[in-house]
């Protein structure tokens, strides 16, 4: 896919990622306009990391774009797993994360792992303190499209 291709479906999903809102009052996981839209911005970041790595792009580049969607949108955070749970594309720099891959492992990640092995579609959670820091975050996670993944965008309800 050139270059001028990839700018355009990256612009794309900018615009969608904006149009899709994602406010920040919510707190509780119920089905709502809200959480759908959560769902639709996992989803086109799903679909995002899938074009980006046939196209060509470094990991360096996809993480710099998805610190552009996040600098731009409401998403505040991207976590993008290998198969095996370990982040391999994210918008947070520094910060090493691996999913568990036993959806019963008792952490906060741990429903995600269901994306990594094929009985669920998508995960939302509800806002909650994250075990690494205590910040109230809302998390929502799809699965991957180019193989098995977590594909997860964070919203800080603080």
């Amino acid at each position: 896919m050139p270059k001028i291709m990839l700018l355009t479906v990256l612009s794309i999903v900018l615009i969608l990622a904006v149009a899709c809102g994602g406010g920040k009052e919510a707190d509780v996981v119920v089905e709502t306009p809200e959480t759908d839209h959560m769902v639709a911005q996992a989803t086109l970041a799903a679909y995002y990391i899938d074009a980006a790595i046939r196209a060509g792009m470094t990991k360096q580049e996809i993480n710099v774009a998805l610190g552009q969607i996040a600098g731009s949108t409401v998403i505040d955070e991207f976590w993008v797993s290998d198969e095996n749970g370990l982040i391999d594309y994210t918008n947070v720099p520094g910060v090493v994360f691996v999913f568990p891959t036993d959806p019963n492992s008792g952490s906060q990640a741990a429903p995600f792992a269901n994306l990594l092995l094929g009985g669920e579609t998508v995960v939302v959670q509800g806002a909650q303190p994250r075990e690494s820091d205590g910040a109230l975050f809302q998390y929502v996670g799809v699965a991957g499209l180019d193989q098995p993944r977590i594909v997860q965008v964070g919203f800080d309800r603080r």
